[in-house]
């Protein structure tokens, strides 16, 4: 069996062709929205927009592992193991979501002006 433990195991894994064809596979069975905001009542797609900064597409929607490959390495390739999640909700779950509202200043008055 396989460990994905360190830096490198996990990028071997993530850039092997069995991987990339099961992603495309589990984006496709999810009809390309992501899986959480749909249990929301919201609908996120994938836009397929180009960046032509980072010379490729632009990454909308990532295929998530619901338990993690470190402690769970037998489920890596099972398909009910994975989901397609947009980057928002992806990142709030492993804890990478800044919600940048909540740095706004509040404004000096508080009273309207006229």
């Amino acid at each position: 069996m396989h460990e994905y433990k360190t830096k490198q195991q996990k990028r071997k894994f993530y850039d092997s062709g069995h991987w990339k064809r099961m992603r495309k596979h589990i984006k496709q069975r999810d009809n390309n929205e992501c899986q959480e905001c749909k249990r929301k009542g919201r609908v996120w797609i994938d836009t397929n927009e180009y960046s032509v900064s980072a010379k490729r597409k632009k990454i909308m929607l990532v295929v998530d592992h619901i338990k993690e490959i470190e402690d769970y390495p037998e489920l890596a390739l099972e398909e009910d193991n994975l989901q397609t999640l947009c980057v928002n909700c992806h990142n709030k779950k492993h804890g990478r979501y800044v919600d940048y509202s909540l740095w706004r200043k509040t404004p000096k008055w508080d009273d309207e002006w006229w």
